[in-house]
């Protein structure tokens, strides 16, 4: 599938400095076809196609309607495996390291349950920002392999020596821990954790590492090998602009017959002997190349600059709010474009539905409340890289509206 689209030129500029050019993010906007009937802050459910990305995937619905079972058992082969080498290059791993999935879940689901070098007695331990089906999944492994799950609590306000220390102290308090759950980015505050530092800890300590980078991968620029982890799920639909149901697996090389073999699946060492997706959506896997294109010529550090210049528009409007409880830190080796904030005292789920439905009633503002930090509920905030400066000034608005 060609690619048409014709970029605005950058010009030689750091992503620093093209962070705040709105007449260039003008432009990449233009390439969305997006709702008005609210202002969007919620996009970190899932990232909207560009039009090229959902133009390739229309077309590709239509042929594969069209040529049926024929297209699917023939043409389609070719080009998973096309679309599995162009992600496997975009991340820079090998082919043999990755599978493609329906999601960052099922990819984690496999890799969790799937892990093998967990004996009774052993110990697992995730946090209190880890993602819920990732937390079951950790939970699952005491009826499935004997261990002992260990959860630890985040601390709020997070700095970036407290979360190293936090893992620390945890992994000497709990020396029988073989497995750990990391989050790259939570979902929850969109704390972004210095994944390599933590992972060398757990290494030290004889601990494993298996990472949810559902929110990393497209807005966090360190490349995957970096990370110093050899099991990761990966989600392509959030930041990458793939379309809905599209996701990825990594198992570092080596590494695959650490994990059982999916459900009677043969035992050797083709990573996708270690999950199986059914009949999948040939048309949204068709359309990666595309929206990897698109992700590759815009540069995951010029959108993560923007992001975070969009987050951080909103968190400085606020920052001096006695009434605004932010769950962010204006540290970048921690921010993400996901933070959330609260109002003071206002901790149950209730509360933050509350003010959720408030915010879009008066001022037509959309953010999502989220539960699970030890802490309380919170309102999430997830501009993209279509958010303009306005919308972002609109939440500010019905924040103070909320209060007022």
């Amino acid at each position: 599938m060609s690619d048409p689209v014709v970029l605005p030129a950058i010009d030689g500029r750091s992503p620093a400095q093209l962070a705040g050019d709105e007449d260039w993010w003008a432009q990449m906007r233009a390439l969305y076809d997006l709702t008005d009937e609210v202002v969007m802050l919620d996009n970190g459910y899932w990232g909207a196609m560009a039009r090229p990305v959902l133009q390739a995937y229309q077309q590709a619905t239509a042929t594969v309607n069209a040529g049926n079972a024929w297209f699917g058992r023939l043409a389609f082969p070719p080009l998973f495996e096309q679309a599995r080498a162009q992600l496997a290059q975009a991340l820079g791993v090998d082919t043999d390291e990755i599978a493609l999935t329906r999601g960052a879940t099922e990819a984690m689901q496999a890799l969790i349950g799937g892990y093998n070098r967990l004996a009774p007695g052993d110990g697992v331990l995730y946090a209190d920002t880890d993602y819920d089906s990732m937390i079951s999944a950790m939970q699952w492994l005491h009826a499935r392999r004997g261990v002992d799950v260990q959860r630890i609590v985040l601390p709020e306000p997070f700095d970036h020596d407290g979360i190293v220390d936090t893992y620390r102290q945890a992994l000497a308090r709990h020396p029988r821990t073989r497995l750990l759950l990391l989050t790259q980015v939570n979902h929850r505050n969109g704390m972004l954790l210095p994944v390599a530092e933590i992972a060398a800890l757990a290494r030290a300590a004889g601990v494993e590492v298996v990472l949810d980078a559902a929110h990393g991968i497209g807005q966090v620029d360190t490349p995957l090998r970096e990370l110093g982890v050899d099991f990761v799920g990966i989600n392509l639909h959030k930041w990458i602009g793939a379309p809905v149901g599209v996701g990825a697996i990594y198992v570092r090389r080596g590494r695959v017959r650490d994990l059982d073999p999916y459900m009677g699946e043969t035992d050797h060492d083709d990573i996708g002997t270690r999950i199986h997706t059914g009949t999948v959506n040939f048309a949204a896997y068709m359309a990666l190349p595309v929206a990897l294109a698109l992700h590759q010529r815009i540069g995951v550090a010029n959108k993560r600059a923007r992001l975070l210049h969009l987050r951080n528009r909103w968190l400085d409007a606020l920052r001096d709010d006695a009434r605004v409880q932010l769950l962010a830190s204006a540290d970048p080796r921690l921010s993400s474009a996901i933070a959330s904030f609260r109002l003071h005292g206002q901790t149950t789920m209730a509360d933050n539905t509350a003010s959720a439905e408030r915010m879009v009633r008066q001022s037509g503002v959309f953010v999502v409340p989220r539960d699970g930090l030890a802490s309380g509920a919170c309102l999430r905030v997830t501009p993209g890289i279509f958010t303009t400066p306005a919308q972002v000034d609109a939440l500010v608005g019905a924040v103070r509206a909320v209060i007022a």
